[in-house]
């Protein structure tokens, strides 16, 4: 059984990693190449974007942070569901994969919401 991770950054860089083990996978042709290529630094840069996002001095700056959190996690959801379209790569490590991208997702929207209503509040 696989332990939870509630600490939202170790939740994307094991993310990151569960990509980097999938990738490994992929054929070595140029269509696996290039989704490696692709989702690698998609996924990837979720990690260091919300390392980012919790230096800033601002709401202003975190919520533009958190903007490419989600942009990319979009990005790497979307290429996830052609890898799963195309057959490519492990059935059953794309499902878990897109499972996890979906509830990133969903967390990081909450966060930029809470954000923008705490905010709000404030002033």
């Amino acid at each position: 059984m696989q332990k939870t991770i509630f600490k939202f950054d170790d939740r994307l860089v094991k993310f990151a990693v569960d990509i980097i083990s999938f990738c490994k996978t992929l054929p070595k042709d140029l269509i696996g190449k290039y989704y490696y290529g692709q989702i690698l630094r998609s996924s990837g840069s979720t990690a260091l974007n919300y390392g980012e996002a919790l230096g800033t001095n601002t709401t202003k700056d975190f919520i533009h942070k958190m903007t490419l959190v989600i942009k990319e996690l979009r990005e790497t959801k979307v290429a996830l569901k052609i890898l799963h379209h195309a057959n490519i790569g492990s059935p059953i490590m794309v499902d878990q994969l897109s499972k996890e991208v979906e509830e990133l997702i969903s967390i990081s929207v909450r966060m930029v919401l809470n954000k923008k209503n705490w905010n709000v509040n404030r002033n």
